[in-house]
């Protein structure tokens, strides 16, 4: 009955994108660097990459749920019956019957959950509207979908705050923000900005919004005996393993997670309520169960970035220069999860300022636990701070990029490290360069063809490199001189897979093709979690670490009549499927040779990624600049972007087709939460009232205007192979340059998100 779906993913060679070809890792092939096609991109387009609600296993269940209907309460009855007597029902799990379980732990206390850490399904309290009430399981998906229709379920109800305005009144300090201060005081910002001969005090809002992944959350579930088998779809394999360990009071050893596809994260696809409830309903009827969330099921039970409403007030001198920086304002959360909104966080580390005044509060609401989603904080922290300083340059005349340039730091203005490596104004200078930047009218509202006003909008982006501990990789080189690299990592399309498997062939001296990358499952050694735009970088640490540990114990057992012979670690380059002294070829061995001789398969070596202390010392974060041009309707108020370019410096790009392809998608995410994107929260139930893509509009093929890339490529010293993360950044800034662009265009300032056509009539 128990099936795995662990993926091995071998490089089929394909045509490669015309490239600089930089110097190679260890050996001579030099595929670090090259625009590589995706090694999963032909499972996924014929049709055989299996993802979590496509394993079949025999005598298998499908689950459907039943959502409250109120904010807080209890359940005051439930009546299952009808439901336990239709066709194929198998079972009907409530809190009557549910198998007990301790409550998941959170994010923040070494959890896999995504959301909140309330115990589920174990008595009649009903926390937030849409939370599973019951489950139903059956033969077949309509069966089970027809039964949970039937389940009857009455409420007490309790005084429930859903209401953000009456909620803000009540915000409260964290101790802190993502294990950061939640306040940052430099000065007195609040009298150096009242004394600044130039200031701006602006007030922003952004909207929820929701997860809407390709994928819907799925899961397919079985237990061997003890033993739990979770085919998910998850970007936290290990988080996930070890909290439903947890849940279910058994070693994590027990627990296998297996996801080898995820169709879209975001942040979103972590441990929620459905899997554990899957897992639990599958235990009490003794067979495997298949669970995928509805659309609608996914704005019930899947959280995604909460609202915030900020602040932020800029004071200048006759120069230009900032004498007060101020970022402070309130985000919605539950009192259930640790996701802040870290919104004052860009603040924190791009503009020098005499002064600072940078805090967040935390509204406490009872809804759905809100979430990480792209570049979470910075995505809507962007968007009122860049907006703020395009406010400032207007009122001072002076050219957006200008101004910035002016108050570029020279180390980190907040903790005074020194910067790792930063080259943004460079990324501003080629962006303008390649945008035509120079063509921009500063005159609002002058630019026009026809019905249509045009603007140009600018603003930074940023995003901080996270150094995330504990990752491992294991490396196994047999008799034919074929490797194959191990961590339980994740790919969710962003190319991770390609890009360490064009490292490892870098650094163990291989061809492509002589390279398979296996991950995607918990029983691996312990992987990165997909997330914070990290999981590459830590790889390609953890992998690094691994061939040295490989390399140390291929000159043992190369033994005395290897060319080899008394070199030392140091001393050896990875080249021609072998190994070699650096700076003499003669002294090679090929990997095939060195086994035969030894009498040996394969070798294998496994190694954690160590955390250099010396990192920690610096301040670390790609940056960039976001262009825009847009045209805005006379007549309708409709905003059609025409034009976007992203500029980036995040240290060395390892594969330029799989990092253009992320900017982009990030900029795209950026645009719908520019124009498009915004979660309808009834104040009066605490309800979602548009969860469906019909009414919860996300940018598709017709609204995406061009979009240019472009990057740096200047290595970060400090970090692993000088790259830092792309996944987060092309969202970050988006809003603002297009925000900015439509003031441009039309002399009217949008300061709450999104910027629909009844804000510009």
């Amino acid at each position: 009955m128990m099936e795995f779906a662990r993926t091995a993913l071998r490089y089929v060679p394909d045509a490669l994108l015309p490239g600089t070809r930089p110097k190679p890792v260890r050996g001579q092939h030099g595929h670090v660097g090259e625009p590589v096609s995706r090694i999963d991109g032909a499972l996924k387009v014929g049709g055989t990459a299996r993802f979590a609600a496509e394993v079949k296993l025999d005598g298998m269940l499908y689950a459907a749920l039943v959502h409250s209907t109120i904010a807080k309460g209890r359940i005051a009855s439930i009546e299952t019956a009808a439901a336990e007597q239709a066709p194929g029902v198998a079972l009907v799990m409530t809190h009557r019957n549910a198998p007990r379980m301790k409550a998941p732990k959170g994010m923040m206390d070494g959890g896999g959950v995504a959301g909140s850490s309330l115990p589920v399904m174990q008595d009649a309290t009903v926390h937030w509207n849409g939370e599973a009430v019951a489950l139903v399981l059956a033969e077949t998906q309509e069966q089970a979908d027809y039964a949970a229709a039937l389940v009857r379920v009455a409420y007490d109800p309790a005084p429930a705050l859903t209401d953000f305005s009456v909620a803000r009144g009540k915000a409260k300090r964290p101790d802190s923000v993502l294990m950061e201060p939640a306040a940052v005081t430099i000065g007195d910002a609040e009298k150096a900005l009242t004394k600044a001969p130039h200031r701006v005090d602006r007030r922003y809002t952004t909207p929820r919004h929701n997860h809407n992944a390709i994928e819907l959350h799925a899961a397919t579930v079985a237990w061997d005996g003890d033993t739990l088998i979770l085919h998910d779809a998850t970007q936290m394999l290990n988080g996930t393993a070890g909290t439903m360990a947890g849940v279910f009071g058994i070693q994590p050893e027990q627990v296998r997670v297996l996801s080898p596809f995820v169709g879209g994260g975001f942040g979103g696809k972590g441990l929620w309520t459905h899997q554990i409830l899957a897992a639990a309903a599958a235990r009490l009827a003794g067979r495997p169960v298949r669970i995928m969330l509805s659309r609608e099921g996914v704005y019930r039970l899947v959280g995604g970035r909460t609202l915030t409403e900020q602040r932020v007030a800029i004071g200048a001198d006759a120069e230009g220069r900032f004498t007060a920086l101020i970022h402070e304002g309130v985000a919605a959360m539950t009192a259930h999860n640790n996701c802040p909104e870290q919104f004052t966080f860009p603040a924190r580390h791009l503009y020098a300022a005499g002064s600072f005044r940078l805090e967040q509060t935390i509204a406490e609401m009872d809804m759905l636990a809100n979430t990480f989603m792209r570049a979470p904080g910075e995505s809507v922290g962007t968007f009122a701070l860049e907006c703020a300083i395009d406010e400032l340059a207007e009122t001072m005349a002076v050219d957006p990029i200008e101004l910035r340039r002016r108050n570029e730091p020279e180390c980190d203005p907040t903790s005074g490290n020194a910067f790792s490596s930063r080259h943004l104004t460079k990324a501003f200078d080629d962006g303008a360069a390649r945008f035509g930047w120079d063509r921009r009218d500063p005159v609002p509202g002058r630019r026009r063809e026809g019905e249509w006003r045009i603007g140009m909008g600018v603003a930074t982006a940023t995003y901080p490199y996270l150094r995330m501990p504990g990752n491992a990789a294991r490396i196994r080189i047999d008799a034919h001189g074929h490797a194959t690299v191990s961590t339980a990592g994740h790919e969710m399309g962003m190319g991770t897979a390609t890009v360490q498997a064009q490292h490892a062939a870098d650094r163990l001296g291989l061809p492509l093709d002589s390279v398979t990358f296996e991950y995607g499952d918990s029983a691996l050694p312990a992987g990165a979690m997909a997330g914070g735009s990290q999981q590459t970088v830590a790889t390609l640490a953890a992998v690094t670490a691994a061939a040295e540990a490989l390399i140390k114990e291929l000159l043992r057992i190369a033994g005395n009549d290897s060319p080899l012979a008394g070199l030392r670690p140091a001393d050896i380059v990875a080249v021609d499927g072998g190994l070699a002294q650096a700076g003499d070829p003669t002294r090679h061995e090929r990997y095939a040779s060195i086994l035969s001789r030894a009498g040996r398969d394969a070798v294998e070596a496994e190694a954690k990624a160590p955390l250099p202390l010396e990192m920690l010392k610096y301040s670390m974060h790609s940056t960039g600049a976001q262009f825009a041009e847009v045209a805005v309707s006379d007549v309708t108020g409709e905003v059609r972007v025409r034009r976007l370019l992203g500029s980036f410096d995040c240290g060395r790009i390892l594969n330029p087709k799989a990092a253009a392809s992320q900017f982009r998608g990030g900029i795209i995410m950026g645009l719908g939460l520019a124009l498009t994107e915004e979660t309808l929260f009834d104040a009066r139930t605490g309800r979602v009232m548009n969860p469906s893509l019909a009414e919860y509009h996300v940018p598709v093929h017709m609204d995406v205007p061009e979009i240019d890339v472009i990057w740096t490529d200047l290595p970060d010293p400090h970090a692993p192979l000088g790259a830092r993360g792309i996944g987060e950044i092309g969202i970050t800034g988006v809003g603002a340059a297009i925000a900015n662009a439509v003031y441009n265009a039309t002399g009217t300032r949008v300061r709450d998100l999104p910027i629909t056509l009844d804000k510009l009539l």
